[in-house]
């Protein structure tokens, strides 16, 4: 089972790899904000449809779950306006390794304090290696 999440999520990596470009080069024609507009406004009208025909939650709910966990869109549009804006300029590869170090950098902060309601996994010297090997690949991928 864990095989499937895991292809799923390297899946989940490719769509981010090419939505850095689209949107990229979209960017440069119409903007950076404009472009993350034009993303979410597209992505919102999937997500609509989506709920209408397969949705099985109780969107309701949302008025009882802590404010915070409400964020998600705000960081959302953090990234995307990032991935616009630099994906073009860094190129994609080097902006996805930039942005996977951090995305792995706030996961173990997440995890070694267990924040947010999650489940402790501590720091290890392997996990502190892993970073810097991680933060050693965006100079490889920035070097000349």
């Amino acid at each position: 089972m864990k095989l499937i999440y895991s292809l799923m999520a390297i899946a989940g990596g490719l769509a981010l790899g090419i939505q850095a470009v689209v949107n990229g080069g979209l960017g440069k024609r119409v903007g950076t904000i404009e472009a993350s507009f034009i993303s979410f406004l597209i992505g919102t009208a999937a997500l609509f449809f989506l709920v209408v025909f397969f949705g099985k939650g109780n969107m309701l709910a949302v008025s009882e779950v802590p404010k915070w966990q409400l964020i998600g869109g705000l960081l959302g549009v953090v990234y995307v306006y990032i991935m616009v804006l630099a994906s073009p300029t860094i190129g994609v590869a080097s902006t996805l390794i930039a942005v996977m170090a951090g995305q792995l950098l706030m996961g173990a902060i997440i995890d070694h304090f267990g924040l947010f309601g999650g489940e402790r996994h501590p720091l290890d010297g392997r996990k502190l290696a892993a970073l810097a090997l991680m933060f050693a690949s965006i100079y490889l991928f920035n070097s000349k």
